[in-house]
């Protein structure tokens, strides 16, 4: 494609800011996501409210998010920023959930007649054990992430769509599928990379634990 091959400084850059963007957010949002996930485990009653206001949040438009964001960050990465971690957080805590739910509940009364106390359990055995799932989560928030990020340039976040809507604006085709393609290709580098940590760390959940509750 033209702007890839002619300007490949250019190309670069925007895809350093797509995955800055991208990044960032879903680090914020495991940050917040999984500690949340810890504790409806620990307090069910947690669960309706916060998946529910994750889900209604997960439903929003990006545009329309973007818009109601503005007044409070202003034009540039911010907003996109946001909307990524709000976007982000609904399969995060779902998948923090279903993770540690997953775990054998013999594996965790083992953990418990060897006397490990509940942050213990947590961070030798739950946490451990339900990891694949976890990333399993991550994986799908970063791959949606860098579509949405596509769109976020349309609030002056930078990245790959800067591409597709300078092609756009000036109908230059070339630009369009370059900004395409490029995006395209970092989300499958993306879902590579994790789902093969995904299927290492599945491995690695089949060995037997006693070396961890030790």
């Amino acid at each position: 494609m033209r702007t890839l091959a002619h300007d490949p400084g250019y190309a670069l850059l925007l895809t350093l800011q797509h995955v800055e963007i991208v990044g960032i957010a879903v680090l914020v949002a495991l940050l917040v996501g999984i500690p949340t996930g810890i504790g409806i485990v620990r307090l069910r009653w947690l669960e309706a409210p916060v998946v529910n206001t994750a889900s209604v949040l997960y439903t929003v438009p990006s545009l329309a998010l973007f818009a109601v964001l503005i007044p409070f960050t202003g034009l540039g990465p911010e907003p996109a920023v946001v909307a990524l971690i709000l976007y982000s957080l609904l399969v995060i805590i779902r998948n923090t959930i279903a993770g540690i739910d997953s775990v054998d509940p013999a594996m965790v009364d083992a953990a418990r007649g060897m006397g490990m106390t509940a942050a213990q359990r947590l961070v030798l055995v739950e946490l451990p054990l339900g990891l694949p799932v976890i990333v399993a989560g991550v994986r799908l928030a970063v791959v949606s992430g860098i579509g949405i990020a596509t769109i976020a340039a349309y609030v002056g976040a930078g990245g790959l769509g800067i591409l597709i809507f300078d092609g756009i604006r000036t109908l230059n085709p070339d630009r369009v599928v370059a900004g395409a393609l490029a995006t395209s290709a970092l989300a499958l580098l993306a879902d590579w990379g994790l789902l093969r940590l995904e299927k290492v760390l599945n491995r690695e959940r089949r060995r037997p634990v006693e070396a961890g509750m030790a």
